[in-house]
């Protein structure tokens, strides 16, 4: 490929870009199907400013970073001037603390993410053909903007471990953190998945199985179509539940849930309990290419074991009986490795613009990788999978 001059703008929204023109990077292989990554798409970014749950009063302001050659957009990132940590799920308010602390200010930030989605993904996304140059021109990109608007920071997160690899290859900090996922090993039913685990495991997740589908009423399992106002109208109250335990208030608004219905009602599973005509709990997941993505679960009544049934078994059930290789279950939850989710290394990049500062960081990052991959392993030989023959009797 011929040396190209790259241009490099910022864009407040992507109303300023045709959606052809950001998925022609962010989910090329769509041409031909469901795309790779749901969440890195026009519409599920789109969705989250139309409807209010990034922009403005959100601490998530769009700076979408694009780069052109000889006039064609060959590659994007999607970045937010952020206001401070929260929805983001890899944790730097100690960092945050330190340097605000030390008499610096922290906020803004530069961030590059799905807002509220902590899910492995491309974050420098690029033409197919431009993604050394592109993923080179981004970076570069990213550090000077944070550089001219003397901003503390750059955060990528949740990327791959193929970004993970380039960006420390031009000099960004690499961080590790842990997530469970479910690795479909070619199994044809749940049973298969199940003689797969130790006895004990078996035994367990067949009692929880049973003690969740005798709550009384039904489960429903919804795509496309399927879901209508009332179901949303339901999980709704759900995710207002979930929200304000957690995070004092939700993150997403109502109507974010009325454009995924537009736009993207076939790349979401919806799975909601109803009991005596009324809904009493649910779970949230969109539909990659080869993997579903588990991101939201409320209730408003509590039933045994109905939240693993939701939010883990019957994920594993559709990703199974549709030839999905993973499901990813979220942040956090050491319960999901009795489950059969595994832990697994997830890929952060960052940038502080102050060297001192910079070099502490490195050194932080440097012993709690080796601490998270310790874990791994520990946590992997634990794991509820059969080890020797004899696991294998009931």
């Amino acid at each position: 490929m011929t040396e190209t001059e790259i241009e490099i703008t910022v864009l407040g929204s992507l109303a300023e870009l045709t959606p052809q023109e950001w998925d022609a990077c962010a989910c090329p292989e769509d041409t031909d199907g469901r795309p790779e990554d749901p969440f890195t798409t026009y519409r599920f970014l789109r969705a989250l400013e139309t409807s209010g749950s990034v922009g403005q009063g959100t601490g998530w302001q769009p700076q979408y970073l694009i780069a052109r050659a000889g006039g064609q957009v060959i590659a994007t990132a999607p970045l937010y001037l952020k206001g401070h940590s929260q929805g983001e799920y890899i944790f730097d308010y100690n960092w945050a603390h330190a340097y605000e602390n030390a008499g610096g200010r922290y906020y803004p930030k530069l961030q590059s993410s799905v807002p509220f989605t902590p899910a492995t993904g491309r974050r420098f996304l690029t033409r197919p053909g431009w993604e050394e140059t592109g993923i080179a021109a981004l970076t570069q990109g990213a550090v000077q903007l944070a550089a001219n608007n003397q901003l503390s920071s750059i955060h990528v997160t949740f990327c791959t471990e193929a970004e993970a690899d380039a960006g420390a290859q031009m000099g960004l900090m690499r961080r590790a953190s842990q997530q469970f996922h479910w690795h479909n090993g070619g199994y044809t039913t749940f049973d298969d998945f199940l003689a797969s685990l130790s006895a004990r495991k078996r035994k367990n997740i067949r009692k929880e199985r049973k003690q969740a589908n005798a709550f009384g009423g039904e489960i429903l399992c919804l795509t496309g179509d399927q879901i209508e106002p009332e179901h949303w109208d339901a999980f709704w109250v759900f995710y207002q539940d979930t929200g304000a335990r957690k995070w004092g208030t939700p993150y997403l608004t109502r109507s974010f849930f009325d454009e995924m219905q537009m736009s993207m009602r076939d790349d979401m599973l919806l799975v909601l309990a109803q009991l005596d005509g009324r809904y009493v709990a649910g779970a949230l997941n969109f539909i990659g290419r080869n993997t579903l993505y588990g991101r939201y679960w409320g209730c408003r009544e509590d039933h045994p074991a109905l939240h693993f049934e939701l939010c883990y078994y019957r994920a594993i059930d559709f990703a199974i009986a549709h030839g999905l290789s993973t499901v990813e279950a979220g942040a956090q939850g050491s319960h999901k490795l009795a489950r059969g989710y595994l832990p697994v290394e997830t890929h952060s990049l960052h940038w502080m613009r102050d060297e001192g500062f910079r070099d502490a960081v490195g050194r932080f990052l440097e012993a709690e990788r080796e601490a998270i991959n310790e874990e791994i392993e520990v946590l992997t030989e634990y794991g509820p999978f059969k080890k020797t023959q004899g696991d294998d009797h009931d």
